[in-house]
């Protein structure tokens, strides 16, 4: 194998080298000259050229978790493949989806995915997996335009109503329950799928029919550019080039913040403990919402069922923001909100988590009122190996992932049919490294499945 990677010249060099030594007896090796051996040809070392050396790195897709809602874009596992392949109800370690576009963005929403590219080319969002409210746009067969698919079973295009299509850029995609956002660098928001609550951000309309749906509304009603969106399960986050935060949607539980518990059709701007306040981050996926400002501050509202933010109240609901004062943490950098848990990365690379379900530190935590700090020997850190720390955290339904600086994926929480990819459908109580091969730049959690972008080695 060491002789296929030289170059072609040191590969006849040492061919020469090979044949003049095999050509002396063992007396005549012995006695080389110095002067022999200081020839320029024969003494230098072969130079290995590996396989790759110049070939840049390439951007792969892996999924697992559960199939049968098509969410992870491999038909044949819903599909029996003409007898090659059985149908595969879960998939337990990350699988290779073939996409010929570079993703950026990935989203995983109740049983379906939607993938975005920053490309100029027409086709800059795919959607797969259950579409039965057209959260993934009007889906039809080549054969029959027609007729709306409920089930997609292979990454499809999304079609958006760009104005300028071939300039326009997709930075951002986010999934809820039944209904998705789609954040463009120049023409907005688009919302699609379920509006019965107004999470779409458009007037509610009653009795409205969303399979078969063409609707894809633009949403409209920000004091600057959105540079950020996040789906809960009914309601949506928008963050704003001012640092400012507004919501719209389901707000029995005070997810809007807006005050009340209300339903809201058209985005308003949140108030309480965020007026004057820059935001840099906002984020949800349950009931609870956080934000994270520019300082460090971490502000939250919405449900406390599960003691999200009993650091500043004994309610079940908060409906309008308040800063949690969670001094120990120090700078947040980076927030993820489940159903039930929180996760906090702080600026030196610290986990904390609170909540309640599997934390993360073993079967014997459950639940905590505070943040409690995940070792970080548990993302392999060691005393030998102190450079280990996490840079990016995400949150699914029930179970949390974590990137660190190395491009390593650990997971935890609840393996509700196999959304681990840890190849058994067990629970985690403590981060588990997810293999891969190659280094994870993003991951998407949803309720069962997962989404991993990952640059190879080679």
């Amino acid at each position: 194998m060491a002789l296929a990677r030289l170059s072609v010249l040191h590969r006849e060099t040492f061919k020469a080298v090979v044949n003049q030594i095999r050509g002396k007896t063992i007396k005549q090796r012995y006695s080389q000259s110095r002067s022999e051996l200081a020839d320029p040809h024969i003494g230098e070392e072969p130079v290995y050229k590996y396989v790759g050396e110049r070939v840049r790195r390439k951007q792969r897709i892996f999924v697992w978790g559960f199939s049968y809602t098509g969410a992870l874009g491999i038909p044949s596992f819903v599909v029996p493949d003409s007898g090659r392949k059985k149908p595969r109800k879960y998939q337990l370690n990350p699988y290779r989806l073939e996409m010929d576009a570079k993703i950026s963005s990935a989203a995983c929403g109740y049983g379906f995915t939607l993938l975005s590219s920053k490309t100029q080319d027409l086709n800059k969002v795919w959607g797969m997996g259950l579409n039965k409210d057209s959260q993934l746009g009007f889906q039809s067969s080549q054969r029959d335009r027609s007729q709306s698919y409920e089930y997609v079973l292979e990454p499809s295009p999304v079609p958006l109503p760009l104005e300028k299509p071939q300039k326009s850029k997709v930075i951002q995609v986010a999934c809820g329950r039944a209904h998705s956002l789609v954040l463009t660098d120049a023409e907005g928001v688009f919302s699609l799928g379920n509006n019965a609550y107004g999470q779409c951000g458009r007037k509610i309309v009653e009795d409205e029919v969303y399979s078969g749906s063409r609707v894809i509304h633009k949403v409209q009603g920000f004091d600057s550019r959105v540079v950020q969106v996040a789906c809960g399960q009914d309601h949506s986050l928008f963050l704003s080039e001012t640092g400012k935060v507004y919501s719209c949607g389901w707000g029995a539980d005070g997810q809007t913040g807006l005050g009340h518990h209300n339903m809201t059709s058209q985005p308003q701007k949140l108030g309480g403990d965020l007026e004057g306040v820059q935001v840099k981050q906002v984020t949800t996926y349950g009931d609870c919402s956080l934000a994270i400002s520019q300082e460090g501050e971490l502000f939250g509202w919405g449900n406390s069922e599960y003691l999200q933010l009993s650091a500043i109240t004994e309610s079940t609901q908060v409906n309008i923001p308040r800063r949690l004062p969670f001094r120990e943490m120090g700078r947040v950098k980076q927030v993820a909100c489940g159903g039930t848990q929180v996760a906090v990365l702080s600026e030196d690379g610290h986990v904390f988590v609170w909540g309640y379900g599997i934390l993360g530190k073993g079967p014997n935590l459950s639940e905590s009122r505070t943040p409690e700090l995940i070792p970080q020997s548990l993302f392999g850190g060691s005393e030998h190996n102190q450079d280990v720390f996490v840079t990016q955290i995400r949150c699914g339904l029930n179970h949390f992932a974590a990137i660190t600086g190395q491009g390593e994926l650990f997971v935890w929480g609840k393996n509700l049919r196999g959304c681990l990819g840890v190849g058994r459908q067990d629970d985690q109580y403590f981060p588990w490294r997810v293999t891969l091969p190659g280094e994870v730049v993003d991951v998407a959690c949803g309720v069962d499945h997962m989404v991993a972008i990952v640059q190879s080695l080679l």
